[in-house]
């Protein structure tokens, strides 16, 4: 098994898709890995989870499709390999978007806020306008993040976990205040619909979310990141480690390699590089003031800059140091 959890041979285990020879039936694509979790609950959160319900195609869909053709054994596992890595290295999406896979999520209205605006599946949702509400997710007193002050949608420290305790009491007293006013006027014959008005986002909901290899891998790259709300990158890890990992395990690795584990440079970020392998830390400093990556104010601070911030990540993670640092 290598580094990102795909056996050398797993490859070797997945069946092709295509006409069986001699006949005209169609042979349909399996992965016994993923059958084995069909239909099981992976859990995420305190009550939330994520279950396979259906799926089609496998890497050698992949492969088919990139190649046209309905034959099999036509090509090495290798060079199925390579050919996988290479349409993920050169944006060559459409034969990713030949697979799909059908999911049953359980997740806070809050995440699925965050969840739905990737508009790019087809979504049933679980309708507290017919059904009785789900109840709540709680957070644990060591839970409770701290507003980055750099950036809105960072969250900094945590919370000490004392001072938790007493949020997670307020929140606890808070859900039950709505649960017992929901369910009274559920009681007294009120519609669901209306009941359901005052319910927080941290009550549950459920879907069935079917989507393409393609846009999923694209919803794991956004909602994976280190910057996403750990609530929802939960919910990603455990899809794109537990699920996309068994069913699509060449492409999985190439989408680690070409995408999520990748550090891609900008135009200008590249020549700052460049200057900066050639030992020539003033070019790359200049570099970045003419890109507009060094405005200070008067007193010739820095002025706050994502875009300065990332690169400089990124310069961590080649071994290099900002010369503005």
């Amino acid at each position: 098994m290598n580094e990102h959890g795909v056996g050398s041979d797993k490859h070797a285990d997945l069946e092709d898709c295509g006409v069986v020879p001699g006949t005209e039936r169609l042979h349909r694509c399996s992965v016994a890995a993923l059958d084995e979790i069909l239909g099981a609950r992976l859990r995420v959160l305190d009550d939330g989870f994520v279950r396979v319900i259906d799926y089609m195609g496998n890497d050698a869909a992949i492969v088919q499709a990139a190649r046209v053709s309905y034959g099999t054994g036509t090509k090495k596992p290798a060079e199925d390999r390579a050919l996988i890595r290479d349409l993920m290295r050169q944006f060559h999406t459409t034969p990713f978007e030949m697979c799909e896979i059908k999911l049953h999520v359980r997740t806070p209205i809050g995440v699925w806020r965050h969840w739905v605006r990737h508009r790019t599946a087809s979504v049933n949702e679980y309708a507290t306008r017919d059904s009785v509400a789900n109840h709540s997710h709680r957070t644990k007193p060591g839970e409770w993040r701290i507003q980055s002050a750099k950036n809105r949608h960072d969250a900094g420290a945590f919370l000490p976990a004392e001072d938790g305790q007493a949020l997670s009491a307020r929140e606890l007293e808070l859900q039950h205040i709505a649960r017992e006013v929901y369910e009274q006027r559920v009681a007294a014959g009120v519609t669901r619909e209306q009941a359901r008005k005052d319910l927080p986002l941290s009550t549950y909901t459920e879907a069935y979310w079917k989507i393409d290899l393609h846009n999923l891998l694209h919803f794991l790259h956004v909602r994976m990141e280190r910057h996403a709300p750990p609530e929802i990158r939960s919910y990603a890890e455990l899809i794109g480690q537990e699920i996309v990992a068994k069913w699509v395990p060449l492409a999985w690795e190439a989408f680690l390699d070409f995408r999520r584990d990748s550090v891609p440079l900008s135009r200008v970020e590249a020549q700052i590089v460049a200057a900066l392998i050639a030992n020539s830390p003033d070019q790359a400093k200049s570099i970045a003031e003419s890109a507009g990556l060094l405005a200070s104010d008067r007193d010739g601070k820095l002025l706050p800059s994502r875009e300065r911030s990332d690169f400089e990540s990124k310069l961590l993670a080649l071994g290099l140091t900002a010369p503005w640092k």
